[in-house]
């Protein structure tokens, strides 16, 4: 299996597209910029430079026949709006449809925008979502959460955790995902080489969370430590019982008094900042090296993409025809995905198999694939499989030199070294 990385002169054709086909190509637009910095975007979401080089390559491809969707389901508290202006989504839409004759659209797949003040949703607006609906998938006990000891106890993206909660449970393992890229012929993924408080990295097969319609369907955490099957906190000490209680008022509070709530919450919040300290300084919410949870939600998207049918069903006759362009040339690291910082890294990661891609892409970010969950258990999935690629059979075609070979003889070779987020560090770099 080859795996493309490039320094300099990035090689489209390993994408192979025919004319007539629906094509989505599905970018990283988790938010606007970061939420401490309002100026620092390029690091935050996948270039648009590389957005219009691969829909401009595919337009060429389909010879005048065919349609191209740019689409993702960002952080809910995002302004797509604002996403689209800062990235010129439109203009490249316009640019590569006036040039080459192919429809090509931007879609916000989400159904609700959200408005957020110090960390707490203030005001929820409904969007319009995806046109062509959503499918809603069971994986039943094929799931990788199917037995997981945090059953009943896992936290969404929202206060009621009731709603994540009745949609994993016993042999019920469900995710509402977008019609949109399961209906197209070609999905092409277009991730930002980003660390991850949740995964580790976040690469291709983390952003598949930008396909499903209700983040509140998807475990993030299981509320507790890993003494009791959780992953919330390390250990519940005292302290951390003290803030898992103060929380769940301050949700409840959110939940129940539609307009004062959010404000007492948010006044919560931040006093309770001064207390417990702040995310930046203390693992909570899963937010570290031990999370078991994120990266089965993750995988278990991948599987949906690749395997389901547009009647929710799951075993295609064919996996998804499956592409995907890691963008590095200006990273993120340290507290990733949102408020790390940039790092100038330069590269491009491509292939067909997004396990393979993200094995290299997280050797060449500094760290050792074995120790990220996300990548690891990848390789292990015998049933709706996300890769059928072993590592040992993963070969590194470069226009560096020294990086071209088979992967496990690049191993020692001396790539970039991403910081990891600080919950992570000590735990995922590699070592040789």
């Amino acid at each position: 299996m080859k795996v493309h990385l490039y320094r300099k002169d990035i090689d489209l054709s390993f994408i192979e597209v025919h004319p007539g086909e629906w094509v989505v190509l599905k970018p990283n637009l988790i938010k606007e910029s970061k939420e401490t910095d309002p100026d620092e975007w390029e690091c935050v979401v996948t270039s648009p430079g590389i957005i219009e080089l691969v829909c401009a390559d595919v337009c060429r491809k389909l010879a005048g026949s065919g349609k191209v969707t740019i689409c993702d389901a960002p952080q809910t508290d995002s302004s797509f709006a604002a996403i689209a202006e800062r990235l010129d989504l439109h203009g490249i839409a316009r640019r590569c449809s006036e040039e080459f004759g192919i429809e090509v659209e931007v879609l916000d797949l989400r159904n609700e925008e959200w408005v957020g003040e110090g960390g707490i949703i203030v005001e929820r607006r409904k969007q319009a979502g995806d046109p062509n609906g959503t499918i809603a998938f069971d994986l039943g006990r094929d799931s990788l959460f199917h037995g997981h000891p945090g059953e009943g106890r896992y936290y969404g993206a929202d206060y009621d955790a009731g709603v994540v909660n009745s949609h994993h449970r016993g042999d019920t393992q469900e995710y509402l995902i977008c019609a949109t890229p399961i209906l197209a012929d070609v999905f092409i993924n277009l991730p930002k080489m980003k660390t991850h408080k949740k995964t580790g990295v976040t690469l291709n097969l983390k952003n598949l969370v930008g396909i499903n319609a209700d983040k509140n369907w998807l475990p993030h955490h299981s509320e507790g430590s890993p003494a009791d099957g959780g992953d919330q906190f390390p250990a519940m000490e005292r302290r951390a019982r003290l803030e898992q209680r103060a929380v769940s008022f301050a949700r409840r509070l959110a939940l129940g008094l539609p307009w004062l709530g959010p404000r007492i919450a948010k006044l919560l919040r931040r006093a309770g900042t001064g207390v417990f300290g702040g995310t930046d300084e203390v693992v909570r919410s899963g937010n570290w090296y031990g999370n078991d949870t994120t990266w089965r939600m993750a995988l278990d998207l991948n599987r949906c993409l690749l395997h389901g049918n547009p009647d929710g069903s799951l075993g295609r006759a064919t996996p998804k025809r499956y592409y995907c362009l890691i963008d590095g040339l200006v990273g993120m690291e340290g507290s990733g995905p949102m408020q790390g910082d940039p790092i100038q890294s330069n590269v491009v990661v491509g292939g067909t198999d997004p396990a393979a891609v993200d094995a290299v892409a997280s050797r060449v970010m500094g760290f050792d694939w074995r120790k990220l969950a996300i990548v690891r258990e990848a390789f292990e999935l015998e049933k709706l499989p996300v890769t059928t690629t072993r590592p040992e059979e993963i070969e590194v075609v470069s226009d560096v030199e020294e990086w071209n070979g088979p992967l496990s003889e690049l191993e020692s070779q001396d790539f970039l070294h991403f910081e990891p987020h600080f919950g992570w560090k000590g735990h995922v770099e590699y070592e040789g």
